[in-house]
């Protein structure tokens, strides 16, 4: 098989390439990793020679060059079926794109007051309609997902998926700034945070020493 790099941004910041990264680790596939320290001198000129988009992440495969969190875990999703990155069932995998999209494409106002930094804790920020109902929707999503289709496991759709893919760096967050959770929703954060690469990631972001201003972060 040809050859697997992934670029990734800051660990404690990247949600975009944490997403596609645990879509990765759970093809199995051995893969190298370089990381490109975001808002740097030169950081920009490193990403375009990695990719015309300019923007982590970026997954290489030999020649081919595939960008955005969403395009990389459908690209993996067909080149290992065997990861079974999407429900098998139609109605299942139909639910698990369309939840996909709305984090791809959603969530505004979450992004906006709750910076993604998965290393830190104990952050508060202040209350709005907009916020509230965005976390609301986030949860009835999530239960949506497992009283439909999770009844075989603890993931979104029993087993690990994409949809778990593009919504863990949303459960961070509500453990970053303490987002009052009904216990389902609980439940699930508790999931994440016990998972093996989501453990993985994490350690490796308290390790870094970059600080990036909110007001620069894309999440």
């Amino acid at each position: 098989m040809d050859k697997l790099t992934f670029i990734t941004g800051n660990k404690s910041y990247s949600s975009w390439s944490l997403r596609p990264w645990l879509a990765l680790r759970a093809t199995d596939a051995a893969f190298d990793e370089i990381a490109v320290p975001l808002y740097v001198p030169g950081y920009k000129a490193m990403l375009l020679a990695h990719s015309p988009a300019g923007k982590v992440p970026v997954l290489k495969h030999g020649e081919r060059v595939i960008w955005d969190s969403l395009a990389i875990c459908e690209y993996l999703a067909e080149q290992f079926p065997k990861a079974r990155l999407w429900p098998e069932a139609t109605a299942a995998r139909a639910l698990a794109r369309s939840v996909s999209a709305e984090m791809h494409s959603g969530f505004t106002a979450i992004r906006s007051a709750m910076p993604f930094n998965c290393r830190a804790t104990g952050r508060r920020v202040a209350s709005s309609q907009e916020l509230e109902s965005e976390i609301q929707r986030v949860q009835s999503l999530w239960r949506e997902c497992q009283e439909r289709h999770g009844q075989e496991g603890p993931w979104l759709f029993g087993r690990f998926t994409v949809a778990d893919c593009m919504y863990i760096p949303m459960a961070l967050r509500f453990v970053t700034y303490g987002a009052r959770l009904d216990t389902g929703a609980q439940a699930y954060v508790r999931t994440v945070q016990q998972d093996t690469a989501v453990q993985e990631w994490i350690a490796a972001a308290r390790l870094e020493r970059d600080v990036i201003a909110t007001s620069e972060i894309g999440n």
